[in-house]
Parts: C-alpha cells; structure tokens; sequence
C-alpha cells in the first residue's frame, strides 16, 4: 500500500503544481473520468468508458484526445496454462460527441494501440524496492525487459512482438437522458454502444467480432462542491480471443466529483469489471478486476478542458488486473 502511495503521488504532484486556488463561485461538474478495463486482453472486448448522466446541449460537438499509458506485468503457471506478460500499452483514442437533441448525445471512438518495452518501469521498480518489495509478479520478469507468450495445452496460444502498434476496435456509442436531475432526484441516462471489429485480430489490437453494450448513468449534486456518479453496463461480446470463449460482462463505477473551483476539481472512482473469458485456467484472464482512481479536472478555456488521472489496481480480486494506468486527455467543445 505504501508503494500505491507513492504512485498516486505523481498524479498528486500535477494537482499541486498547478497553483490553483478555491474560488466561491458556483461550478459545474465535469463527471467521472472515461475510464475502462485496460487490462490488455480483457480491453479487446467492448468497454462502456465512464459517462455521467447529462447530455450535450443540442447542436455542441465534442472532440476529445485522450492517452492512456498502462503497465502490465503478469506471471502465471498452472498444469493448463502459462502466462509471462510483461510490457507497457497506449491507447490513444480519438472520441467524437455529438448533442442531437435536448436529450439525446451520440459519440464515435477510434482508438489506436501501441505495446511498448515502456517508460514507467524502472519508476515502479524504485517505488516497489524502496517500500513493499518487487511485485512477485514483477520479481519472476525482472530480467525480461519485454514478454508476451501464453501457452496452454503444449502450444502457444498469444504472443506478440515488441513495437506492435495499430488501430483497435472501434466503437459507436449512444445515451438518451430519461430524467433530468431535480432537488430530490438524481439525473438518469440510459446508454448503448456497438464495437466495430476495426482492429488487427491477429496481433491482438482487436477481438475480430462486433460486441453489443448497454447501461446506466445516474448524477446528483450533493451540495454545492460535491457531486456523485454511477454507471452500471453490461456487454454481450460475440466471438472468440485467441480460441478462448467469451461470456457477459458487467462493469461499474461510483465516483465523487469536488468542484474545488469554477475551472478546477478532484476526481475519485471505484470501479469493477468482471471478465469476459473463462475457463483458461489461469486467473490472469478468468478473474474480474477492482480499481481506484484519482485525477483532476482544469479548464484552461471556456471550451479547452484537460484532465489527468491514474487507476491503481485494489487486488480485492488478485491476479488479473493491469498494474498501473497514467492517463491524460484534452477536451474541446466546438459550439453549443
């Protein structure tokens, strides 16, 4: 847990550079952050990114730009499965908003992925030596300097080279805001989205296969800096990874939002993913993930917003999450 800490520090450390001070006029909240599971295989399957409730007004385009750089170390043998992964993933999205009507918000995201040997390594390493000790996942990879090979039943069933980089899956998205907030009522969005198999199945950018998605977003203003968010979703995916079947998935998030100024807030999530493969024998892939999540909003303009966060794997399920996410995004809003 020390070592956590001192991860979080980074994105705490961009908070704290930024000088800003609290101001008393009344903001408006940003929502949770887009994340999703980045666990490098589970992430081939459809992911509903974190949304709040509210939709675009009527007429307003968003473009948003988004990097998120994820660590993945991964050691695992047992009599039916092998796994030694060991590199870092980017996935740098392109998201398109487009507000249709008063309630009604349609979206496009068009990712691209990149497997790397990584940057933030020997960061982790220091921080992981200093406090807790290596990761044990981390300590049987400590002399590769990049890995990615499953095996099962005598043969190999994924790997892949260092350096790959291509388009992912991409997805189009819909929400139809049901219920505006009221004093006592928290708005309500019921959501949908379908993932165009766009990416390279072969190399594992993609899964090969069109996946179907649906949800919930709710937000409420608590008082007058707090504001809350909820998601539920659920996936069909169709298809298969790697001859692994695939099943229902359910993910969710609880987010609270500090309006610290009318430019400026503090983020924090809980988020669960269950996993859509099963039965591979190894719970680097059949376990569910658990997360936290901490970052910040700033609106640099009227209609420039940029955030930074971090999600940090909670082990309340051990073995299947990614180690450790850095992402930064930028959002410009063209018209209203």
């Amino acid at each position: 847990m020390v070592g956590r800490g001192c991860r979080w520090a980074v994105v705490l450390g961009l908070v704290l550079c930024s000088g800003l001070i609290p101001q008393g006029a009344a903001a408006e909240g940003v929502g949770p952050f887009p994340v999703r599971n980045f666990q490098p295989i589970h992430q081939l399957v459809l992911g509903l990114p974190g949304d709040r409730a509210s939709v675009l007004k009527a007429g307003a385009l968003d473009l948003r730009i988004e990097l998120a750089n994820t660590a993945n170390v991964f050691s695992d043998t047992t009599p039916q499965t092998s796994v030694a992964m060991k590199f870092e993933s980017l996935r740098s999205g392109v998201f398109l908003r487009y507000g249709a009507t008063e309630r009604l918000e349609l979206a496009v995201e068009v990712p691209v992925l990149f497997r790397h040997r990584g940057i933030m390594d020997g960061m982790i390493q220091a921080v992981e030596r200093g406090t807790t000790g290596l990761a044990p996942d981390r300590r049987a990879l400590k002399d590769a300097g990049h890995a990615f090979s499953v095996r099962s039943g005598g043969r190999t069933v994924m790997s892949g080279k260092e350096g790959v980089v291509g388009l992912g899956d991409a997805s189009v998205m819909g929400k139809y805001q049901l219920l505006a907030e009221t004093e006592s009522a928290p708005a309500v969005s019921l959501r949908a989205a379908i993932k165009i198999p766009t990416g390279d199945e072969p190399r594992f950018l993609g899964s090969g296969s069109p996946d179907y998605g649906v949800g919930l977003a709710i937000e409420k203003r608590v008082a007058r800096n707090w504001m809350v968010y909820g998601n539920v979703n659920g996936v069909l995916p169709t298809g298969r990874i790697a001859g692994y079947s695939l099943q229902p998935v359910v993910s969710a998030l609880a987010a609270v939002e500090y309006l610290w100024s009318k430019d400026f807030s503090l983020t924090a999530h809980f988020d669960y993913f269950s996993s859509p493969l099963h039965g591979t024998g190894t719970s680097v892939f059949d376990k569910g993930v658990t997360e936290a999540v901490l970052g910040f909003s700033y609106r640099l303009k009227p209609h420039l917003l940029w955030q930074v966060y971090g999600v940090e794997n909670l082990d309340f399920i051990v073995g299947s999450a990614a180690d450790f996410t850095l992402s930064t995004l930028v959002t410009y809003q063209f018209g209203s």
